[in-house]
């Protein structure tokens, strides 16, 4: 059975912090519809649409019929653990650091048998269920897991190595203003973190967030102004060689599109903190997470994003705050390239309309903090890119992948002409 992670020991600044390395991360063109499964915690494999038979690995033509429609599509994640072995060592720097490693083959109920990662608590001839996960190089890997749940399951190292997992992690939530901080560093803090840092801008301002987050234990408040590189760079000076998970959930929102604005004031204040206070962020707390993907227990291991989902598709209700989230959407895939090369994951949170002042006008359904504290955490312990909060997400999310033109027309048509 996995044994418990213990505690992080205090680290020996005089000792080398070990260079980041990344799994081998050459894949085909057809394979990489397994990442962007996982990028969403899907178990899918391609399917021909002529006899429907399940192939793995991926490949451009059917293993059965030789025929070449091959859909990707979600299917059951069960099957029977078949033969494992204990790699001790590799010709991969990356399984070399890390060995011993589990791996084997598993027959899945849906019909192909797959090599994966093994999980150590499944047992030989076990039934097993299938996790797709993406590994330190962003492509998808499949892993077994047992299928009843075993003591401290999530602490397997090599479960933990496909996720972001919060425990024992120092965590930056970057905007003490936004109505949402005190529900994620509570849901952070009940996850195993051990240290939630708070940023807070014009602190001389009374926020009716203060109170909650001084009741809450293991968080610190700390200035931060994502408007200010000074701000930015100092704080990173601070705590930047220790911030584990950052969540930048910094926002500046009015209602309104162009031509009800009159004035470029207000959009001038959602590009500063919603598109360029990532920049200021990334270039002040990047490098140093970038160096520290593989240090130990509470390496850095992730980078979060809160976006609104008309990041996809602007509404000229809010046509200017999205265009400012689509900007932001675009830089965080600039920073998903980037941070890639050090194995550092990105993770956007689309969530629809909020329950908060700015938001009044719409109808429901709208977004509750705990909501999103748990899309949080939830995607941080599977290590996803893209997760969608609520249902106005998703259902912007599956509008758009049938069709971003017609999705376009339903999110800007004015009424009925009248």
């Amino acid at each position: 059975m996995t044994d418990e992670l213990p505690l992080p020991p205090r680290k020996d600044p005089q000792k080398r912090t070990t260079s980041p390395t990344r799994p081998p991360e050459a894949r085909s063109r057809a394979s990489l519809g397994l990442s962007a499964a996982a990028a969403e915690g899907r178990f899918a494999l391609q399917v021909c649409a002529d006899c429907n038979a399940v192939q793995y690995p991926p490949r451009d033509a059917c293993s059965s019929c030789i025929g070449t429609d091959l859909l990707w599509q979600d299917i059951a994640a069960t099957g029977q653990l078949l033969a494992d072995t204990v790699i001790q060592t590799s010709t991969k720097l990356y399984f070399r650091e890390r060995a011993p490693w589990r791996m084997g083959s598993v027959k899945l109920d849906a019909g192909p048998v797959v090599l994966c990662h093994i999980h150590n608590d499944c047992e030989k001839n076990s039934a097993v269920t299938m996790l797709n996960r993406l590994d330190a190089s962003g492509q998808g890997v499949l892993l077994a897991i047992p299928t009843i749940r075993t003591t401290h399951m999530e602490d397997d190292p090599q479960l933990r190595a496909l996720s972001a997992d919060p425990r024992h992690r120092r965590i930056l939530i970057t905007d003490a203003w936004n109505p949402n901080t005190p529900t994620v560093a509570n849901a952070l803090i009940e996850a195993g973190a051990s240290t939630v840092f708070i940023g807070e801008s014009e602190s001389w301002r009374p926020h009716p967030n203060r109170d909650a987050l001084a009741a809450i234990d293991k968080v610190e408040v700390l200035p931060l102004d994502v408007t200010d590189t000074a701000s930015v760079k100092k704080l990173a000076g601070e705590i930047g060689g220790k911030t584990d998970i950052l969540i930048n959930n910094a926002r500046f929102m009015r209602p309104g599109g162009v031509l009800d604005r009159g004035d470029t004031g207000f959009a001038k204040e959602e590009m500063e903190v919603n598109y360029l206070g990532m920049m200021r962020l990334a270039q002040a707390f990047g490098p140093g997470m970038c160096a520290r993907t593989t240090d130990g227990v509470n390496s850095a291991v992730a980078w979060v994003n809160i976006l609104s989902v008309n990041a996809l598709s602007n509404t000229p209700d809010y046509g200017c705050f999205s265009a400012s989230n689509a900007a932001a959407y675009s830089l965080s895939q600039s920073l998903r390239g980037e941070f890639r090369g050090a194995g550092l994951r990105v993770m956007n949170i689309f969530v629809g309309p909020t329950d908060d002042a700015w938001y009044q006008p719409l109808p429901p359904p709208k977004v509750l903090p705990p909501a999103i504290a748990r899309s949080l955490v939830d995607g941080l312990q599977r290590g996803l890119e893209d997760v969608w909060c609520g249902d106005i997400a998703k259902d912007v999310r599956d509008r758009w992948r049938r069709d971003p033109k017609v999705l376009e027309r339903e999110m800007t048509n004015g009424g009925d002409g009248a």
